[in-house]
């Protein structure tokens, strides 16, 4: 793979450049050496295959819910090779998926529940829109 600039490699991870620029002040991503004909500090950064297959994984951590946060914990474990943090992580992140899932059918049922009553009759406030304007209920 080519050295490519940071347009290159926004491109080839599916991100733009300020996301690029983002991650490098997180630390999730390096920060090339300018190199140019000039010499040192001169021209522009170059990435390359390895800047790509880093900025893939926060993707792909980041697609499985993890926070950046946990994705820098997940690259230095990488370094590291601490499979225990990482199963305990994955396991943090399972059990944080299936409280949304669950919130979320939940939701759904709720929701199947107020159309039922919605379509059963034309006449006073829609069942749906009345649920929405309720005040939202606080668990003490």
């Amino acid at each position: 793979m080519a050295r490519m600039t940071i347009g290159g490699l926004a491109e080839a991870g599916g991100v733009g450049v300020e996301t690029i620029r983002y991650y490098q002040r997180r630390g999730l991503l390096g920060t090339p050496a300018r190199e140019g004909a000039l010499g040192p500090g001169s021209g522009v950064r170059r990435y390359g295959a390895e800047d790509v297959r880093r900025l893939r994984f926060v993707r792909s951590a980041q697609a499985a819910g993890f926070t950046l946060d946990q994705i820098s914990e997940l690259l230095a474990l990488d370094a590291g090779e601490d499979r225990t943090r990482v199963r305990a992580l994955a396991a943090e992140r399972v059990a944080a998926l299936d409280a949304q899932i669950a919130a979320l059918e939940a939701a759904r049922a709720s929701l199947r529940s107020l159309a039922r009553e919605c379509s059963a009759s034309d006449k006073g406030p829609c069942p749906i829109l009345a649920a929405f304007d309720a005040p939202l209920r606080t668990s003490a």
